[in-house]
This record gives C-alpha cells, sequence and structure tokens, in this order.
C-alpha cells in the first residue's frame, strides 16, 4: 500500500507545493488538511481591498473543491489536525488516524496582538487570511474611523489602502518611524510625509494599552502618551507569530519557527515544514519567493530527487501606490530587520530616491528604491551578491 504525501495547511506555501508535486508526478496521492475552506487565493491582496472595494469572495481564485479536482488531491476542509506520531507516521483529526509516507507541515503564521486591556479587546480584527477578511469584511466596509496598531510593512500598506478609500486612518507604531525595520530615516519620514497628505494620523513611539466599549460598535482606545482616540475598528498589523504549536507537541525542534534544514526537513524524520511557519537558517521568511523557492526544492525530496533549498537575493515590492517602494537584501532578513552597521549611500532626485545599503568595506548588500527609480530594482537585485 502507498501512503500519501499529507500536507498540514493550504495557504500559498501549501497549494505551491501541490502544484510542483503535481508537475512532476500526477499519481502519488496528496491529503491536505485545513481549518478553514482551501479556496486558493492571493494573500497580498488584502493588502488593497478596501479601495477596490473587494469582498472575501472576489479574492477566490479557485474555490477549495474545485482546486482539490484540478490537482487530484484529497482535501479534508474545516479539519484540524490535533496531533501527529513521527514515530508510527500518523496525524491525527476528528478521531480518525491517517498513516503518511512524508508529512509537510504548512500551518503558517498568525498575526501577532499586542497586549491591550479594556472591554473591547475582543473586537480586535486581524487580516492575515481570507476567513479573517470575511469575517470582518461588514464592519470594516462600514466604518468610518480605523486605527491600525503597527506601523510595519503590512501596517502601512493596510492605512494607505484605508485612507484611499475614504477612512478617518490612524496609526499607532512603537518605533520612530513607519516601516523603520525596512527603510532609512530619510525614507521613512518621506513615507510619513506621504501618510499625512493623505490625512493618515501617525502616534510613533507610542502604543495602545487600553481599548474600551463605547456604544454598540465604537471603542475608545488609550494610548501608552495618555492620549484618548476613537475608532469604530482596530486593526492588529504588529507582526507575525509562527504556527509551531503542532510541530512542538509532537517533539520537533521549535524554535521561533519550525526548524528544517536545508532539505526543508525537521528533526523528525519525513517530516517537513515550509512557508510562513518554517525557520531557514535561523530565520524565518515570511514572503512568498521563499516560500515558492522553497514549494521547489521540496517536492523535489518528497518525489525522490536531491531538493536543496537556496536562496538568492530577494525583492519586495511594497503595496504603497502613493509612495512606490522596492527593496532588496543579500542576506535574508527574519523580519526585515535592517543590520545594526547599515550604511547608506543616497541618490536623490525629483522622480524619487535609490538608497544603496552598504557593508563596512564599501560592498552593497541591499537597497531601497522609489518613485520613478523602481525600474533600477532589477539591475539592484542582480548586483547583489549571493550569501
Amino acid at each position: 500500500m502507498t501512503y500519501p504525501v499529507v500536507i498540514i495547511g493550504s495557504g500559498f506555501a501549501a497549494y505551491q507545493l501541490v502544484k510542483a508535486i503535481r508537475r512532476a508526478d500526477q499519481q502519488i496521492p496528496i491529503h491536505v488538511f485545513t481549518a478553514d475552506d482551501g479556496h486558493d487565493y492571493n494573500k497580498p491582496d488584502l493588502s488593497h481591498v478596501f479601495t477596490r472595494l473587494q469582498t472575501a469572495g472576489d479574492l477566490i481564485r479557485m474555490t477549495g473543491e474545485d482546486f482539490a479536482k484540478e490537482y487530484q488531491i484529497e482535501l479534508h476542509s474545516r479539519c484540524r489536525v490535533e496531533a501527529i506520531d513521527p514515530d508510527a507516521h500518523q496525524v491525527f483529526a476528528e478521531g480518525c488516524a491517517l498513516t503518511y509516507s512524508k508529512l509537510v507541515l504548512a500551518t503558517g503564521a498568525r498575526t501577532f496582538v499586542p497586549d491591550v486591556t479594556g472591554s473591547a479587546t475582543d473586537r480586535i480584527v486581524t487580516l492575515n487570511s481570507l476567513s479573517e477578511y470575511e469575517a470582518a469584511q461588514q464592519q470594516l466596509h462600514q466604518a468610518k474611523r480605523v486605527l491600525v496598531m503597527g506601523g510595519g510593512l503590512i501596517g502601512t500598506e493596510l492605512a494607505m489602502d484605508l485612507a484611499g478609500a475614504g477612512k478617518i486612518v490612524v496609526i499607532v507604531e512603537p518605533s520612530q518611524t513607519l516601516m523603520g525595520n525596512l527603510l532609512p530615516e530619510y525614507l521613512a519620514l518621506k513615507m510619513q510625509a506621504v501618510m499625512r497628505h493623505l490625512n493618515v494620523d501617525m502616534y510613533l513611539s507610542d502604543s495602545v494599552i487600553e481599548l474600551a466599549c463605547n456604544g454598540s460598535h465604537g471603542m475608545t482606545v488609550t494610548l501608552a502618551s495618555g492620549n484618548c482616540l476613537q475608532a469604530d475598528v482596530v486593526i492588529s498589523a504588529a507582526g507575525l507569530v509562527p504556527n509551531v504549536s503542532l510541530a512542538s507537541q509532537a517533539g520537533l525542534d521549535t524554535r521561533r519557527g519550525i526548524v528544517v534544514d536545508d532539505t526543508l526537513q525537521t528533526s523528525a524524520q519525513d517530516i517537513y515544514a515550509l512557508g510562513d511557519c518554517a525557520e531557514i537558517q535561523g530565520k524565518v521568511l515570511a514572503y512568498l519567493q521563499p516560500a515558492l523557492l522553497s514549494a521547489n526544492a521540496l517536492a523535489k525530496s518528497l518525489l525522490g530527487q536531491p531538493g536543496r533549498l537556496a536562496l538568492p537575493p530577494m525583492m519586495i515590492k511594497v503595496k504603497t501606490p502613493h509612495f512606490p517602494v522596492q527593496l532588496g537584501s543579500a542576506a535574508q532578513p527574519s523580519s526585515g530587520t535592517l543590520p545594526d552597521n547599515a550604511r547608506w549611500q543616497m541618490n536623490v532626485d525629483p522622480q524619487g530616491c535609490t538608497a544603496r545599503m552598504l557593508n563596512d568595506a564599501g560592498q552593497i548588500k541591499g537597497f531601497v528604491v522609489t518613485g520613478e527609480h523602481v525600474s533600477q530594482a532589477l539591475p539592484l537585485l542582480k548586483a547583489l551578491p549571493t550569501e
């Protein structure tokens, strides 16, 4: 009897793996377990649903049922895997056991929600999945005042999109600048100027400490600085936490993420991990390109071919249309954090900016381009050294 490849999760990484396997092998049995409906969608699209007036249904590229038919998989939707037995090669869900030949953990990550007090903490909205947006879309589209906790990449993207849709938007960010972990200070300040032009209020070096109900829908938001604000919706965009509990309970090595080697194998034989839950070379790479490259490499390993992950320099396109930004790095940052010794060489003109990040030896290790300078992103990416 041939036991199936079992994949836990149905996000981008999981479905890219399914596609990569099926390109090479149409016969190997694949089972996918997912806590949601298993619909195929592009998660980055969540950053601009408001200006595009899109519902959750509009984002679905293929329903879970259609995806299962197209790629000949057994989809266990709305079904949570409760436990893994690595020695027996079994997963347990809804009281049943399924034996696997290979197991892949693509459990993703959840939004970090800061620890706040008050009677309205259960009203905090997160937008890290299609199902989360579906649950909150009515109140989000009806809201006039939206407060975003977090001014990093996702928080800034969401705030700009909300403002573009006519919302009154506030960002609360503990750091001194927006996207300070990705942008040199000069460009972070430029981003802030654009946000002010869009009438986005920013409370920097500040944080939310209390959310109190104010009527049936509104909230009073108290900040550490003592400021009190009113909001109809509060969104947490304060980073991601990899989902490692299932792996940890099974005895697999976990740190920030599920620890894997360059074949994406965990500390247990025949168990692999990829995507936002995986820790690769000590880093969690919560971006699309590492997930895609991981899926292609892992598909080879699962089919008995040599498959080792090699990560080239990568680029991120920030979805801030009023201030176009693209950035690249030779080193793969776990959370986009700039190195302490980052030194910037700036080329600024009325069309935008090219910022080259140099090391102590004067070698380029990364870049940020804005405005019309984004046309230089690809040549700069090709010039970065492979580490």
